[in-house]
């Protein structure tokens, strides 16, 4: 196993696991309440304006960065590197939990609406639209990088116990916090996104990524909750003062995995089974129309041909319509005379 240039030292007491101590955050609990502010002032400017703006997305972003917060700002930030449970939550909140209610309040939409459209407003919006419009976001978007992002973020960064080299580095844990982030939003953008993407995956191609992930995490979960031994260099030794083995603390975190992990991936399961179910109810009421419209003129035609004394086919009787899902009643199946 690859052995750091020192182990984690446990300088604090378990109770002050959800405190906050400001010397203590990461730089990036800051970044999240300047996003915090920044998102409400854009919301407000509207409502002022007499513009609309989603309330439930604003929650959802509010919850968001609050969750964002939670995780980089409270004190488990300094007790991750003593932990690894504390470090796999702290992931786990930053990659599954937290960036579907960031997509969800719909900031890029923001953003474009409440962006003054003069100096540096206007250089902005620029920015940010060319940025939405590049190859690059393209490729970021493809439904094979979340997957390979779940594949190389949890077993790939622990099981080789690269976690420990990242942990050892001056300002690694913040620079994987960081990257625990954008991988998330990365990951789950095809899937929560309530802004335009410039790809957007089948729900096919969703829902085979969405089963992939769920079986990562929990082989990987397994894999912490079976194993006896301590995986990784950095957590080898037990913390001292706390009553708590390595051994513990791992199965803790893989327990964390199989529960916390997968819950948010269940409900994108769902969310997307629903959505696809609505998407074919939709393009089925479009189609109706001019199915009608087709076995209205084939029963014509086959009339037409009976009058003129020409053997002819029965007429098509048209299939009666499912139930209609918005309460409007359903037609009654209708045959041409």
């Amino acid at each position: 196993m690859i052995a750091p240039p020192r182990p984690g030292q446990a300088t604090h007491e378990l109770s002050e696991l959800f405190t906050f101590v400001p010397a203590h955050a990461s730089p990036l609990a800051w970044i999240a309440l300047i996003c915090l502010v920044a998102y409400l002032a854009g919301a407000v400017s509207l409502w002022r304006r007499r513009e609309r703006w989603s309330i439930p997305a604003t929650i959802s972003f509010v919850v968001g960065s609050a969750a964002w917060f939670a995780a980089t700002g409270l004190n488990m930030n300094a007790f991750a590197e003593d932990l690894v449970s504390v470090l796999l939550f702290q992931q786990i909140t930053l990659m599954v939990a937290a960036p579907p209610l960031l997509l969800m309040g719909s900031p890029g939409r923001l953003v474009l609406r409440a962006m003054p459209r003069r100096g540096l407003g206007r250089a902005l919006r620029r920015l940010a639209l060319g940025g939405y419009r590049s190859r690059t976001a393209h490729v970021l978007l493809h439904p094979a990088v979340a997957i390979l992002v779940a594949g190389l973020a949890f077993p790939g960064l622990y099981l080789s116990d690269a976690v420990s080299w990242g942990l050892a580095l001056p300002g690694g844990h913040t620079i994987m916090l960081a990257l625990f982030l954008v991988f998330g939003v990365i990951a789950a953008a095809p899937l929560w996104a309530a802004d335009p993407l410039p790809r957007s995956p089948s729900y096919v191609v969703r829902l085979i990524g969405v089963l992939i992930e769920i079986q990562i995490h929990a082989l990987f979960g397994l894999v912490l909750l079976r194993t006896p031994d301590a995986l990784f260099s950095w957590y080898a030794q037990d913390p001292p003062g706390w009553g708590i083995t390595s051994a513990f603390d791992q199965a803790v975190g893989g327990g964390l995995v199989w529960t916390y992990g997968e819950l948010p991936l269940l409900i994108v399961l769902i969310v997307t089974l629903s959505k696809w179910r609505r998407s074919d109810t939709r393009a089925a009421r479009r189609r109706q129309p001019q199915e009608d419209a087709d076995l209205d003129e084939y029963n014509a035609y086959l009339a037409a041909m009976a009058e003129r004394g020409s053997p002819a086919a029965d007429p098509v009787v048209r299939a009666p319509r499912s139930p209609d899902p918005s309460g409007r009643g359903s037609r009654s199946a209708e045959k041409a005379e």
